[in-house]
């Protein structure tokens, strides 16, 4: 385990590299020792940090949910990050590339609670009735922490790489259509880069956001109304660069799109 100076200074060092869009050296090679407890202490330490700085936390995102993603990153468990106010866009958004660091997109359902959700023992049943509607999003990845040779330690440090979501479609009833087979197809500039099925992620979408309320209440925390859920990918996630448009298909639940600029 790390001291808590050693916590405060790589929370502190993650908030300036966000705000300088220069990444820092991977912790892990820094840290040989740091434990995936310790990089949720400096999640939530940045978490906070940015709080303070006046963003609102308005849901979270699971992360590394289904086979294609742990496959892309070699990490074979979920982790989750925090989603502020000012990371939620509207489809047909021009997003700042440059914002970013190497950013990437991939596909996702996202689920808005109209009921709070507090583990331990919080069920797929419980996540269902508790949700008031899900959508389309796109999620956008960033790296506060240089990419390569990353762990799942780096990557919740790094708020489990969330950079911003576009969220866009149909909403719909979580018991209006079978969940597990809304599908996607991922356009880059026309063409079709990616598809994916939602029973991608651990067999249900909803699986996610059990597992995730069950995973923050050992940290004292809860699912709130009015929370958004990115549920995690269903396709690889995609490099993009200044120029392309992105644009996911999801059949009778609409479309999500974007501009990188």
């Amino acid at each position: 385990m790390l001291e808590p100076k050693t916590i405060e200074a790589i929370a502190d060092e993650l908030v300036e590299a966000g705000r300088t869009r220069t990444p820092v050296p991977r912790l892990t090679a820094r840290y040989p020792d740091m434990t995936v407890e310790d990089s949720y202490a400096v999640q939530q330490l940045w978490r906070r940090r940015n709080e303070d700085a006046g963003r609102t936390l308005v849901g979270r995102k699971i992360g590394l949910t289904s086979k294609a993603m742990q496959a892309a990153t070699g990490i074979t468990e979920p982790d989750y990050g925090a989603i502020f106010d000012d990371m939620v866009l509207e489809t047909g958004c021009s997003v700042q590339w440059d914002r970013y660091t190497h950013p990437r997109v991939e596909v996702e359902l996202a689920f808005v609670l109209k009921d709070g959700l507090k583990g331990p023992g919080v069920t797929i049943f419980d996540v269902l009735k508790a949700t008031d509607y899900v959508v389309p999003a796109l999620e956008i990845l960033d790296s506060r922490i240089e990419m390569e040779g990353r762990t799942i330690v780096d990557t919740i440090s790094d708020n489990a790489a969330m950079g911003a979501m576009v969220i866009g479609g149909n909403p719909v009833k979580p018991d209006a259509v079978d969940l597990r087979w809304v599908s996607a197809i991922l356009y880059k500039n026309q063409t079709v880069e990616e598809t994916g099925v939602a029973a991608g992620v651990l067999d249900h979408p909803a699986n996610g956001v059990h597992w995730l309320a069950n995973k923050i209440a050992a940290h004292g925390d809860a699912l709130m109304p009015g929370d958004i859920i990115l549920a995690g990918s269903f396709t690889r996630p995609l490099w993009v660069y200044k120029g392309d448009t992105v644009h996911a298909d999801y059949g009778p639940l609409g479309s999500v799109t974007c501009r990188f600029e």
